[in-house]
């Protein structure tokens, strides 16, 4: 099935929340505030896969959600950053707002055929830990700044498809037949009018 239009869910992860923690070690009673800062939340990437020609994939998953950054730990350690969540889309994937329509990018710009990547949401940031907010008259700060929050966004992707060649006839005249004679695609074929009622891509490999 040829599929060029859906609606997805995609949401960046959010930064993990700074730690709350004071040095404790023998012989040292009053140690100072050592609470490490939150990791930094998955970016939302969409990457271009030359191999995909249809969004049929996103028919199954829509939900598209990165993950949150981990919180940060005593002893100043600092909480792991979350891996990028990266979606392929076919080439000529158009990214539009789903509930404006308006275009965020067209992935066919050539800003993003030469990175072949582009970043649509960022992950949040990690919040600082309690060492950030010792002073010298607040020695034993007990908190810490939150991770960063990020927002859920809905989008709407559209294929724009260029063919090299195109079956246009009558109804029951033979096209799909043609179709797949000369190309690996499948499409329904009946002795009735209007078998057909969704395009079929079929892609011919020519030597030279």
């Amino acid at each position: 099935m040829f599929f060029d239009k859906v609606k997805i869910y995609v949401k960046a992860g959010d930064g993990g929340n700074g730690s709350v923690s004071f040095h404790r070690e023998k012989y040292i009673s009053h140690g100072g505030p050592d609470g490490g800062d939150g990791g930094k939340g998955g970016d939302i990437v969409f990457v271009i896969d030359e191999g995909q020609n249809t969004l049929l994939n996103f028919k199954y998953r829509r939900k598209f959600v990165a993950q949150n950054g981990q919180a940060g730990m005593a002893s100043k350690c600092h909480g792991k950053n979350a891996e990028n969540l990266e979606i392929p889309v076919p080439p000529g994937t158009v990214i539009k707002d789903g509930a404006s329509g308006k275009i965020i990018k067209d992935m066919s710009d050539t800003d993003v055929r030469e990175t072949g990547r582009f970043v649509l949401l960022k992950g949040g940031n990690g919040g600082f830990g309690n060492s950030h907010f010792a002073t010298p008259t607040r020695q034993a700060p007990n908190f810490a700044k939150p991770g960063e929050k990020t927002q859920p966004m809905e989008l709407e992707l559209e294929l724009k498809s260029i063919a090299d060649v195109g079956l246009v006839g009558f109804p029951n005249v033979g096209k799909s037949t043609t179709l797949s004679v000369v190309t690996a695609a499948r499409p329904k074929i009946a002795n009735y009018h209007f078998t057909t009622l969704t395009p079929n891509l079929g892609i011919v490999k020519q030597d030279g």
